[in-house]
């Protein structure tokens, strides 16, 4: 069970992440912030490479590595967009679809599917979503999931969902082409090289940003590293759907410390509805 101790780790550093994010949004354009995951997690990721065997690469690998870079930067611009304009706990539960979206997926693009106790799980994940805003009953059965869609944050992060349900098979694609902290190196540069244009295009005013928010864009490398490197030694080891599962249980952290830290309200529905999906997610994870 190793890979679930890594994978309980990488949602602990997710989680964090996602404060030192919400907290820089506050003061800093969002395309900094996108472009911060992963050019500060590279002081802590390249001195590895010193200490480590390169292995051989096949032109697979640089094939998957493109596309795993352009995807990966537009659901993290998109990522970035949804917890700056909604509240970091109705947002980022919106992510435990992923799984659900997994089921669709890794069948698709290696093969790999749970068995049917699974289903229970998507069940979970959607009543989950459901309860989130569940005090939007009162006008109509549907209107807690009517508001969901209507919010811009919890919109966008379920696109996200989806296309870091398709990048979790990359990334395991990757990792089979070479090894996980390798791939995790790797794909961090290519997410710099992609976006350091992008960020200098649309924050080209705001460049000072940088050098007076260092205090929190830092953090979001540090922990963005770790995450990166606890997930894809859990993903050489289990199933995507699995990893994916129980890394997403930083929903409850994130309700949790959006009330805390942010004062952000309606938390104990928040809360039931994350707890409920998170359920969902385990009952897909040992399906």
């Amino acid at each position: 069970m190793i890979w679930f101790i890594f994978s309980m780790l990488t949602a602990l550093f997710e989680s964090m992440k996602d404060v030192f994010s919400k907290k820089s949004l506050k003061n800093i354009d969002d395309s900094i912030v996108s472009w911060s995951y992963s050019f500060f997690s590279l002081p802590f990721l390249i001195p590895i490479l010193f200490f480590m065997e390169i292995p051989s690469l096949s032109s697979q690998f640089w094939i998957i590595l493109i596309v795993t870079g352009f995807l990966g930067s537009f659901s993290t611009i998109l990522y970035m967009k949804a917890i700056k304009s909604s509240d970091l706990s109705i947002t980022t539960p919106m992510l435990t679809f992923v799984p659900l979206f997994l089921l669709i997926t890794s069948p698709l693009m290696l093969g790999e599917f749970p068995n049917s106790i699974g289903l229970i799980g998507v069940v979970l994940i959607f009543a989950g979503s459901y309860v989130l805003n569940i005090k939007e009953i009162k006008i109509g059965y549907l209107s807690p999931l009517r508001k969901l869609l209507k919010e811009r944050g919890p919109k966008l992060m379920l696109l996200v969902a989806f296309l870091w349900s398709i990048s979790s098979n990359l990334h395991k694609m990757g990792i089979q082409e070479s090894s996980p902290t390798f791939w995790v190196i790797s794909t961090e540069i290519i997410l710099t090289i992609v976006l350091t244009p992008i960020m200098l295009y649309k924050s080209q005013k705001n460049l000072d940003q940088i050098k007076k928010g260092w205090k929190t864009l830092i953090p979001i490398g540090f922990f963005s590293a770790l995450a990166l490197i606890f997930q894809m030694n859990a993903l050489k080891l289990a199933l995507v759907v699995y990893v994916i599962s129980v890394k997403h249980s930083s929903a409850i952290l994130d309700v949790l410390l959006g009330h805390f830290i942010f004062k952000e309200k309606n938390v104990y529905e928040r809360l039931i509805g994350a707890v409920i999906m998170v359920i969902g997610v385990l009952f897909i994870a040992f399906s």
